[in-house]
């Protein structure tokens, strides 16, 4: 794909968003038209002012009276059309940006996880965030300028024309000059200006990423790593930008110098033409300024191709985000409804990619309200075996049946729905806690989301806060690793789904909490089928069935006594637990 039509698959779509603001547009062009009328009528009423005070004792004060009052009512016109322009302007663009943004975030909520696990969170926010701004630069300046730069153009012929038409030849055979000094720059910007947001977009995700494991950073000594890293990142930027800028910055200077001939010559042949009687120097006047009005636009438009391009290139990254393809439609397909907690596993295959197998013909049978613990070595497939239930990725085989109906075929909110997941990494929103106790359930009464916290023993230490309940909190501050996983956990004891998976739901809590929130989780898993997920084997001793993975198989199940007393793999994983 060349440039022009890499340009127009950006354009084209970027245009259709503000096909809203049609009436917006219509008035600042409008407006353009009323206030470049108004620019150009000015030169002429300079012109005849002049042609009154031309010659020693010719001055003709009574005549300038009714010029002067009408150049003052130009004036005005200017300024108030150019107001009204810039308001409808800046509607339409920050408003067609604003259902940019909204879809490209709605669109990115509805991607699947293997898109979001494979593209680093900074990167996504600074397309979110970032390149948008970059486009609203960069339009808004670009349509103003568009706007009164062609109207410009287009009045300051007609009026040139109506003067001296073999002169406004000569102006217009050599302005487009500096449109092809523009163009050929622009050409070789675009490239550089693309690289330059695609840079920025990784400088962004190294600073989220740090920013966001700054303990982890300090823990390991890392910072001077850090700051090699980010030096690196921060030159490759600093040096696509100045090429960027310096390519993009050479338009106009270039512009300026063609259209700085235009002028001279006009300038000597209409002073040749006035001296052999073909024009007055009021009229010599008003054309120099027309010329210089009609050039202008070439170097203001010019000049904003330093701008578009990066528009363009950032547009670029955030329509690619919005073309990314969501998780297919499933609005035709079951409610899952009268769970009854059975689920079944037929033949499942899965994997990342293509190349590395990880799960491989995987069957299994849960009844109704059992218990079944998933234990196995890291990278064996049991969170991945949990995102499977979840539907946060598809199998590549099999099937996997949730109350005798296919996951595949009901839809995702009714499925995930059915889970209540409490896992070893927790997650907090900017809000009170009240709100992220009840984010499962937003209509919960006040006395529900206390006693889903008593539960959860974290009732105590949200009162010893200063405004209890309504404190607001965040996912990182105020409260420790523990009470943010017992908030976790609280927010699933309020939901209380008819099936739960424990995914290391208790490696944050000391000891002596842990023993108080298991009983709660036997109380709140008593008919309820779960699927616990524990690295420490002692914890799950009394798993209705013990699952044990291994390369993405199941190579052994029963409970923990049958399980020991095989003496197989399990037992050995157990007993290496006890071992010096």
């Amino acid at each position: 794909m060349n440039d022009r039509t890499s340009r127009l698959s950006i354009i084209k779509p970027l245009l259709g968003y503000f096909k809203p603001y049609r009436v917006q547009l219509a008035a600042a062009l409008l407006l353009a038209v009323v206030n470049v009328a108004a620019t150009l009528y000015a030169p002429i009423l300079t012109g005849r002012a002049i042609d009154l005070i031309v010659g020693k004792g010719k001055v003709d004060l009574e005549g300038l009276k009714p010029i002067l009052a009408m150049f003052a009512v130009t004036i005005a016109a200017v300024a108030l059309s150019q107001y009204i322009m810039n308001l409808c302007l800046n509607k339409a663009a920050y408003s067609a940006l604003r259902d940019l943004r909204s879809r490209a975030f709605s669109n990115y909520s509805r991607l699947p996880l293997s898109y979001i696990d494979s593209h680093p969170k900074g990167e996504i926010i600074s397309r979110l965030i970032s390149d948008i701004e970059q486009i609203s630069d960069g339009l808004i300046m670009g349509f103003a300028q568009l706007f009164t730069g062609i109207v410009t153009i287009v009045g300051t012929l007609a009026f040139m024309l109506t003067i001296n038409v073999k002169i406004t030849l000569i102006v217009v055979v050599l302005t487009p000059l500096s449109l092809f000094v523009a163009r050929f720059i622009a050409r070789h910007t675009f490239e550089y200006f693309g690289e330059q947001t695609s840079t920025r977009g990784d400088l962004t995700a190294f600073v989220q990423e740090m920013t966001g494991n700054q303990k982890i950073l300090k823990a390991f000594a890392r910072e001077e790593e850090a700051e090699q890293q980010f030096e690196l990142l921060n030159r490759r930027l600093q040096v696509v930008s100045v090429r960027a800028i310096f390519f993009s910055s050479l338009v106009n200077p270039s512009t300026r110098f063609v259209n700085g001939l235009v002028y001279a010559a006009v300038g000597i042949i209409g002073a040749v033409t006035v001296l052999g009687g073909g024009f007055t120097v009021g009229q010599l006047s008003c054309f120099l300024t027309y010329a210089n009005q009609y050039t202008k636009p070439f170097n203001e438009i010019s000049g904003v191709v330093t701008e578009l391009q990066g528009a363009l290139a950032c547009a670029r990254r955030v329509l690619e985000l919005i073309d990314e393809q969501p998780e297919p439609d499933d609005s035709e397909c079951k409610v899952l409804e009268n769970i009854d907690g059975r689920l079944t596993a037929e033949g499942v295959s899965f994997s990342y990619l293509p190349s590395r197998p990880l799960i491989e013909d995987l069957s299994l049978d849960v009844k109704p309200g059992q218990r079944i613990a998933i234990v196995g070595p890291t990278g064996c497939g049991k969170t991945t075996f949990i995102n499977l239930l979840m539907r946060f990725y598809e199998v590549d085989g099999g099937r996997i049946t949730v109350s005798g109906e296919n996951a595949a075929e009901c839809t995702r909110d009714s499925l995930r729905g059915a889970f209540g997941m409490v896992l070893q990494e927790t997650w907090l929103r900017q809000g009170s806690i009240r709100d992220n106790i009840a984010y499962g359930r937003p209509d919960a009464s006040f006395a529900e989301v206390e006693a889903a916290a008593k539960a959860a023993h974290c009732d105590r230490f949200i009162r010893k806060l200063e405004h209890g309940y309504d404190e607001v909190i965040s996912d990182d501050g105020m409260l420790s690793a523990g009470q943010k996983q017992l908030l976790c956990i609280a927010r699933v004891m309020l939901a209380l789904p008819p099936m739960l998976i424990l995914d290391e739901a208790t490696s944050s809590i000391d000891t002596r909490t842990e023993l108080l929130i298991q009983q709660t989780f036997d109380e709140m898993m008593q008919g309820r089928t779960s699927f616990i997920i524990a690295h420490r084997l002692s914890t799950i001793r009394h798993a209705d069935c013990i699952i044990v993975m291994n390369a993405g198989h199941i190579v052994e199940q029963g409970t923990h006594d049958e399980l020991l007393a095989k003496g197989g793999f399990y037992a050995k994983l157990y007993n290496s637990q006890f071992e010096e």
